[in-house]
């Protein structure tokens, strides 16, 4: 091959490489319908080694390529222009963290204080006693969240394409570890942590590329509800308010939070069990079962189990706060009289707490059917 070639080779090959390298990790066409978890970790692992290999194969030509004349040194123009600008893209306005930044102030202010809609769904956690909310609005852009919570450091994290809220500890080997935001893959966020690299998948919190592949972080208990309903059981939590650097970033209206959006990534589907359709999923024991949200609404609790544990699952009269249960039975069977769960055992308000004790609750996430059924093959419908 003429030493001008391999010019030409090189320029290929880095375009091609920067183009691949953001392709199996954001949501082009095809992209998150392929199994290329692996190729899009390797890649990533070896970007410099691979960039110094193109790069030298470009150097390796330039001198004949300038030879060669007028038509290639118009090539060498061309060529650096291609590389420059395919670089630029793919790390620099393409890149998952540059798009969706973390706050730079982390503001949380009481009830008092507060400048979020009421109406607004929050990612609710009380960790120790204290009690914090996370506006959708506000982490669905910023994906995660850092925080310490009754002295506990959480990660707050949310995927709109799958329209997952999960909270986990952050601790690994001891020490709290930082993420960041590397893209996706089966469209569920994708976080790589500071200290080895490795992925993980936001949906269930597992490693699934790098050194600490197959573990699992700590999972915290949250609630997504109407923040009205989070104050009325938590009147002394803070609420995440919006951070004034990103306010032509978040979302300018709740057509996401209410279902309206008919956007092609996070838009909802109204109908039951389709793609982008509402579902509660809940999960005990390594067994999981599905309740579709128009049933859910249409009954408002449904009394059931999930791996041989009876359930209640229940949503308040806003029809956007749910709860879920253990039923102390399986023979105890709830009713709601208006916002109160009644059963043999006792009323209960809807944050599970009644007079003769409190019942305990049991992780429940709304999301989009395809998330679910991704991340739990086996699971049961309702």
């Amino acid at each position: 091959m003429r030493p001008r070639l391999a010019f030409a080779a090189g320029v290929l090959a880095l375009v091609a490489f920067e183009l691949a390298n953001i392709y199996f990790v954001m949501p082009f066409l095809g992209s998150q319908r392929l199994d290329s978890l692996s190729l899009a970790y390797a890649l990533y692992r070896w970007r410099w080694p691979i960039r110094a290999a193109c790069v030298a194969l470009m150097l390796a030509g330039v001198a004949d390529a300038w030879r060669a004349g007028r038509g290639w040194r118009a090539g060498l123009a061309l060529g650096s222009v291609a590389v420059a600008v395919a670089a630029y893209a793919a790390n620099f306005v393409m890149a998952a963290d540059k798009m969706f930044e973390q706050p730079r102030t982390l503001s949380l202010r009481p009830a008092g204080e507060n400048q979020v809609p009421l109406d607004g769904l929050v990612v609710g956690i009380e960790v120790n006693g204290e009690a914090r909310a996370y506006p959708l609005r506000l982490i669905g852009y910023h994906h995660q969240v850092r925080d310490t919570v009754g002295g506990t450091d959480v990660l707050v994290t949310y995927c709109t394409v799958c329209r997952t809220g999960r909270v986990f500890s952050p601790l690994l080997d001891g020490k709290a570890e930082r993420f960041r935001l590397v893209g996706m893959d089966r469209w569920n966020a994708l976080l790589e942590d500071e200290s080895t690299g490795s992925w993980w998948r936001q949906a269930t919190g597992v490693a699934v590329a790098g050194r600490r592949k197959g573990m699992k972080l700590a999972v915290i208990h949250s609630e997504q509800v109407a923040l009205r309903e989070w104050l009325a059981i938590h009147p002394a939590s803070l609420v995440m308010q919006a951070d004034p650097t990103f306010a032509d970033s978040y979302p300018k209206d709740d057509a996401f939070e209410k279902g309206t959006s008919r956007k092609r990534l996070t838009g909802t589907n109204p109908e039951s069990w389709q793609e982008k359709s509402w579902v509660v999923g809940i999960e005990i024991g390594g067994r999981s079962k599905a309740f579709d949200w128009n049933r859910l609404r249409r009954e408002r609790v449904i009394n059931d189990s999930v791996a041989g544990t009876p359930i209640v699952l229940v949503l308040a009269a806003d029809e956007a706060s749910f709860f879920a249960f253990e039923r102390p039975d399986a023979e105890t069977h709830f009713a709601l009289e208006g916002e109160t769960l009644v059963g043999a055992s006792g009323r209960y308000g809807l944050s599970g707490r009644g007079p003769a004790g409190n019942l305990t609750p049991v992780a429940a996430s709304q999301e989009f059917w395809h998330s679910w059924r991704s991340f739990h093959p086996e699971t049961e419908r309702y």
